[in-house]
């Protein structure tokens, strides 16, 4: 079974996806995606990084005025992505973070338990100003609406599903309130449920 993890910027997605990796005795995959993407393109890691984020951040805006180019930039990048998502699915249970892996693995046909990870806003700014080693509440504020508008942008273009919608998951969990090891330990009784349900 594939573990995929969704989640709003600061909600903790890294932390408890290498923490549920961890726990079950798996592979856990995050930018590793992105370095294959990179190997497999010939593009620099930067490079990839950068289109990402900016065919998510302008999505709307880039559709309009360069439709084509748009297409072919994130159609390019979002295949190679799929067919190391699918790679590294095969090779049997692991944790993947973002990158549409839920609906991949949905497409394929592939088992796999799909989660949510949302906080408050408090929560999350507390999280947000470690990782970008801020205090100030617009910097912060700016980095979680920037960095969620761009996860929504890919996930919905891609997927034709709304990010963040309970239907498309298995769970979704409220970090802030349960804690991270509460939802370590949600997940992987989920997944070890699943697994015995399957069999």
């Amino acid at each position: 079974m594939v573990i995929t993890i969704s989640r709003e910027y600061g909600a903790g997605g890294h932390s408890i996806g290498k923490g549920v990796a961890k726990a079950l005795g798996v592979e856990f995959y995050d930018r590793d995606i992105i370095k294959a993407a990179a190997a497999e393109s010939g593009a620099e890691l930067q490079e990839i990084e950068r289109v990402e984020e900016e065919l998510s951040r302008a999505g709307s805006f880039m559709r309009m005025i360069s439709p084509s180019a748009y297409r072919d930039q994130s159609d390019n990048i979002h295949t190679i992505e799929h067919s190391i998502i699918l790679t590294l699915a095969a090779k049997g249970t692991c944790v993947i973070l973002g990158r549409c892996a839920d609906d991949i693995m949905e497409k394929a046909g592939i088992p796999s338990l799909d989660v949510f990870l949302y906080a408050s806003d408090i929560h999350r700014a507390v999280r947000v100003s470690e990782l970008i080693g801020s205090t100030n509440p617009n910097e912060i504020q700016k980095k979680m609406q920037h960095t969620d508008t761009a996860r929504r942008a890919f996930y919905e273009h891609f997927t034709g599903k709304r990010w963040g919608d309970s239907r498309n998951y298995n769970l979704a969990l409220d970090t802030g309130v349960l804690g991270y090891e509460t939802c370590i330990d949600l997940i992987c009784e989920a997944a070890r449920k699943a697994e015995a349900f399957k069999e």
